[in-house]
């Protein structure tokens, strides 16, 4: 994106060539073909000042870093967990600004264990944490100078939750991201409003460049109080999207990416900036992520279409049950099979995970969620390596079996317990070798212009997934 300093060059050239383009009709040159002339030099300004945004190589390795690691935990967590009813509870319930107010005043999250926190991370086999800085209902989870409605200093806790996950983070080996709201429900500044939260009593309003000095100062802080950081999770852009039920419109606001993006990479060349908008990537960006949707399904409605998906490393993220923030009533737990199936299709696409825990107002996860995250890690400790360091195999993923690669390994996984005889189409490789991976027992197949069949009638099969690697001709 261009540069305010950019833009007014722009514009002054742009008056300059109407200026010239008007003189040379009223000489009655041969004015078409200066036209062409001078809107090729148009074209060329307009390509120079909008150059597309050049990662640093710090930027690169970083990417190249996530995408090996695959697998991260997702945290909601903020005063909405006192109510136990999901991180929307404002919204949803039409909480006024005035009654919410209170809930920091109770919020004392005494039980809160970084260090417990961040073991459970590494036994489960995730690489990274990416934690709510500040969700949509404006209360920041961090010591800010930006605004006092914080845990530190509105609530008795009075500690910096990010603090300190984000020193036994850098303790442990893990990555650290910080999930950022752009929209919000509480403060005047956010206005014009968006297409949410207008039931919320008691917002008022007031300046939009106030809003945005305030999340620059915010961000700010973010990335210089709590040490290298992996990266920022935008959420929030579509509320300031016209939408019809059916597709994305027109943006309503200036976000200023073109101000925030570039100060985020000059302030931690490595970090990666991430924005849950469901659209295409915007310039700046450094990888691209998908909510409760694996890429280009977009079964919710609202996702991200198959068209819109770039060339930027991709994550899914998604709930061990139906909720974001600690919700207790929510019953709807995933299996291990379900979980495992979604690392797996995950990784089948190319794709990270990032599974989501919200944690109590004690400060505790709940134990059964700790539970499938256990249960992840004891998987992933015996086949972690077709996930880790892999990339999208050569067949779409399905429900019958996905395909990762790393180098000239490809590993095939088997999720339909009741099949003898597996069949992909359009297998464009040279094999060198076919086995099971628990016992590297050689499975006879065959590979022909329509594809490969590999017989695994004389296996025993597990009901969750199995494990075939294919070894190709270097």
């Amino acid at each position: 994106m261009a540069s305010k300093s950019s833009r007014s060059l722009l514009n002054y050239l742009y008056i300059w060539l109407l200026c010239e383009i008007k003189i040379i009709m009223m000489r009655k040159l041969c004015y078409q073909k200066y036209l062409i002339v001078y809107v090729l030099f148009l074209f060329g300004i307009f390509t120079l000042s909008a150059q597309q945004y050049q990662p640093s190589e710090e930027n690169l390795k970083a990417r190249e870093w996530f995408q090996d690691n695959k697998y991260g935990l997702f945290v909601h967590w903020g005063v909405y967990s006192i109510l136990g009813d999901g991180e929307w509870v404002m919204h949803n319930q039409n909480i006024s600004v005035e009654e919410y107010a209170k809930l920091p005043t109770f919020f004392n999250p005494i039980n809160f264990d970084p260090q417990k926190w961040v073991q459970m991370v590494k036994d489960g086999g995730m690489k990274y944490i990416t934690i709510t800085s500040r969700h949509h209902d404006g209360f920041s989870m961090f010591d800010t100078k930006a605004s006092d409605y914080n845990i530190v200093d509105a609530s008795p806790y009075g500690k910096d939750i990010l603090k300190m996950l984000a020193e036994e983070c850098h303790k442990q080996g893990i990555k650290l991201f910080f999930y950022y709201s752009l929209l919000d429900w509480k403060r005047d500044d956010y206005y014009p409003r968006g297409r949410i939260g207008n039931g919320i009593p008691g917002r008022g309003e007031g300046k939009w460049e106030d809003y945005i000095a305030f999340m620059k100062t915010q961000l700010r802080e973010l990335l210089t109080n709590y040490g290298p950081i992996g990266g920022i999770w935008f959420d929030g852009h579509w509320d300031q999207v016209d939408w019809d039920g059916k597709n994305y419109g027109d943006l309503n606001v200036d976000w200023h990416y073109d101000e925030i993006y570039p100060m985020i990479h000059e302030l931690q060349p490595h970090a990666l900036i991430g924005n849950n908008h469901h659209l295409a990537p915007i310039d700046g960006e450094d990888f691209q992520m998908f909510e409760k949707d694996l890429p280009g399904s977009n079964t919710t409605g609202w996702g991200t279409s198959p068209d819109d998906i770039g060339d930027l490393p991709l994550e899914v993220c998604e709930t061990i049950n139906g909720s974001w923030g600690f919700n207790l009533q929510d019953r709807k737990h995933k299996s291990k099979k379900e979980l495992i199936h979604l690392l797996v299709k995950s990784a089948g696409y190319g794709s990270n995970m990032l599974l989501n825990v919200g944690p109590m107002p004690n400060g505790e996860i709940q134990e059964r969620h700790v539970k499938s995250i256990e249960e992840i890690g004891e998987w992933l400790a015996t086949y972690g390596e077709s996930i880790y360091g892999t990339r999208k195999g050569p067949t779409q993923p399905n429900d019958q079996f996905v395909t990762t690669r790393k180098d000239s390994t490809i590993y095939v996984h088997l999720l339909n317990p009741e099949t003898q005889l597996l069949q992909i189409e359009h297998f464009p490789v040279e094999i060198s070798s076919v086995s099971f991976f628990d016992d590297n027992q050689e499975l006879p197949y065959k590979k022909n212009e329509s594809g490969l069949s590999i017989d695994v009638s004389g296996l025993e099969l597990n009901a969750i997934d199995n494990l075939i690697v294919i070894k190709l001709k270097e």
